[in-house]
């Protein structure tokens, strides 16, 4: 399993000499370093999360013996080294959005919110549309 790892989100002192010894009253907090580590997999589930909050997108289509199995979520993959993460998503699109609108705001969305809720850069995304969807429930007719 990788993982991403984030420095420390909090800013050196400006009090702060360069050896890193602190110069500051004793009411201070002192700063906390270390590091974050985000697991692909929680990566993963977040992004999928983020997906569920855009209008117009929907789960990955699969099949399943040959006919349309529907999935309740989009598919994400994650590839991160220390403090970027690229994106692979597999995702539906309502029926008659437009594709290239649609995946620019999920782009965007994405890029977003994983560096909101984990401070991780997102340096790519790709998406694949794996189906179209109709958001009224389909009409049966009698043969």
């Amino acid at each position: 399993m990788t993982t991403a790892t984030i420095p420390s989100a909090l800013p050196r002192r400006p009090d702060a000499d360069q050896t890193g010894s602190q110069h500051t009253a004793p009411d201070t907090g002192p700063d906390l370093p270390g590091r974050t580590t985000v697991a692909d997999r929680a990566v993963e589930r977040t992004a999928v999360q983020a997906i569920t909050e855009l209008d117009n997108v929907g789960g990955s289509a699969q099949r399943l013996f040959g006919a349309p199995a529907e999935s309740r979520a989009a598919q994400v993959s994650v590839t991160s080294d220390d403090t970027t993460t690229a994106l692979h998503v597999r995702l539906s699109i309502a029926y008659p959005a437009s594709v290239a609108r649609t995946t620019h705001e999920v782009r965007a969305h994405l890029i977003r919110r994983l560096r909101e809720l984990t401070g991780l850069v997102v340096t790519r995304v790709d998406i694949t549309v794996t189906a179209f969807y109709t958001t009224a429930p389909e009409r049966r007719r009698v043969r």
